[in-house]
């Protein structure tokens, strides 16, 4: 499904403004001349609005009354704390996705370009991934609420375009990493979390644990490409269907691979134990 939308000048609302990309995409419209003439750039925080309220969502849409939303805020977390909270992932990011696309809808939004996650495709799927296969099974039990509330954000832009014409989209970015990242070791994701942990057992003296057995081969992209990426999207994609933004298959590194340069980049010099048995 493809659309043409567009407005000038835009105003462009970006939800989860103080996360990760959310940072990433202020430098580039910032420091790198990002922005085009005219443009206006909004980067809300959980300070401005509670997105699982509707009534705030709708306050905060009407007062600034966007063209354009990027959506980058839900409730995020690393894996132990997904597996621990599963309801709470599902419910909480359904009513803020829900809750900004229809605010979204209600002020005339032209495009929503929403950020979903390489964990709702398929447990059980065939390689290489494409967009055609988000639907093509269950997602990993690990952390299914979390990855079934993001799915559900391209089953509402379909239905926005089916039923009501916009042009919404999202994009489904491979691991991030970049400044402002979450180094918590419980909950942030797997590069800051062994910076994290190499960090602290260099300062005590202790080995560094890295979880599992390093073998798992993960794709990575700085937060600053991926935010230059959601600009494109976002001027020139034209398709309602999801995009996956990656590098090249060859560009996959294993864990034991990023622990590796981890090591390197921190002149690390104590013992590295691969745990089997706590992932």
């Amino acid at each position: 499904m493809s659309c043409v939308g567009d407005a000038a000048p835009l105003r462009v609302l970006v939800t989860g403004g103080s996360g990760l990309v959310g940072k990433a995409i202020q430098h580039v419209v910032k420091a790198e001349g990002g922005a085009k003439e005219g443009e206006e750039w909004i980067f809300l925080s959980s300070k401005d609005a509670n997105l699982m309220n509707m009534a705030e969502t709708r306050a905060v849409f009407e007062k600034h009354r966007p063209t354009h939303v990027i959506h980058l805020a839900a409730m995020v977390g690393g894996l132990f704390k997904n597996m621990k909270y599963n309801l709470d992932f599902w419910r909480n990011n359904v009513y803020i996705n829900d809750n900004v696309l229809q605010a979204a809808h209600e002020v005339g939004v032209v495009k929503v370009v929403s950020c979903l996650s390489t964990c709702i495709f398929p447990d059980k799927t065939t390689y290489p991934i494409d967009e055609t296969m988000i639907h093509n099974g269950p997602p990993h039990e690990s952390n299914f609420g979390y990855a079934y509330a993001k799915r559900m954000i391209d089953v509402h832009n379909r239905a926005y375009f089916e039923q009501h014409g916009r042009c919404h989209t999202a994009v489904i970015p491979t691991n991030v990493f970049g400044p402002h990242d979450n180094f918590s070791i419980e909950d942030g994701h797997v590069l800051p979390g062994l910076i994290h942990k190499a960090y602290i057992a260099q300062k005590e003296g202790n080995p560094l644990v890295v979880w599992g057995s390093g073998t798992p081969r993960r794709q990575f992209v700085y937060s600053l490409d991926l935010a230059r990426l959601f600009l494109w999207v976002m001027r020139e994609y034209p398709e309602v269907d999801p995009i996956i933004l990656s590098v090249g298959e060859e560009e996959e590194v294993s864990i034991k691979e990023a622990a590796e340069a981890v090591v390197q980049a921190l002149d690390f010099k104590g013992e590295v134990v691969v745990s089997f048995g706590s992932c």
